[in-house]
């Protein structure tokens, strides 16, 4: 096993970005790389991942709700990622999983947040008694253009992905936002190329993104 690899263990990385952007599919891969190299790895997404997200992953998506408001909307997404904290992604980090989240707190700042119009600093008070102690030690943000992700998301659309271009670029512009704000902790992937390369990149910026963590801790 690569020394880098060995550094993931009892790390959280959360794999985030517009609907379409392919992130998905580098975390299904990733998860199942990890695992080739021996190590444990646990796989979670958001919303649902447990019992009671699932039911809440269900309300949340159903194109009928289509009366439900930002607020509403936004404390859905929490309640489930509390249960998937307690439930799943503390225990795992406690015996030195690695965890992967397809998506996480992110997804909330920029599609209630910077789309929605969910103040920052609410969502992140809110995020602080939800997540506790276990935020992600990094965020990897993938990074498409609407018309391209447009085209990958195809003809099935959920409750979120129906609500338009204008909302679906700001959404982006959101989770640019957190990459300028936070370099250190999110990653930016191109994920326009194809899939390999997306891969590459993405394993190429996890490693450095260790070795910078251990320089700094070291």
């Amino acid at each position: 096993m690569n020394d880098w690899i060995a550094q993931l263990r009892g790390r959280f990385l959360v794999f985030d970005g517009p609907d379409g952007c392919g992130k998905t599919t580098q975390f299904r891969r990733f998860a199942a790389w990890l695992a080739e190299q021996g190590c444990d790895v646990v796989e979670v997404r958001e919303p649902g991942g447990t019992s009671i997200g699932e039911q809440v992953r269900s309300i949340l998506l159903d194109s009928a709700n289509t009366e439900m408001t930002i607020c509403c909307e936004m404390l859905l997404y929490m309640a489930s990622r509390n249960q998937l904290v307690e439930e799943l992604i503390a225990p795992a980090r406690r015996r030195g999983a690695v965890v992967l989240a397809d998506r996480f707190i992110s997804s909330t700042l920029a599609y209630q947040g910077t789309a929605g119009g969910i103040d920052r600093e609410r969502i992140m008070d809110i995020g602080h008694l939800v997540i506790g102690e276990h935020w992600p030690d990094c965020t990897i943000v993938f990074d498409v253009d609407p018309a391209v992700a447009a085209r990958r998301r195809g003809g099935d659309t959920d409750r979120m992905e129906e609500k338009g271009q204008a909302f679906q670029n700001q959404v982006r512009a959101g989770y640019l936002e957190q990459v300028q704000e936070d370099p250190d902790r999110t990653l930016l992937i191109d994920a326009a190329p194809d899939e390999d390369t997306v891969f590459a990149e993405l394993c190429s910026s996890i490693e450095a993104f260790v070795a910078s963590n251990a320089a700094s801790s070291g």
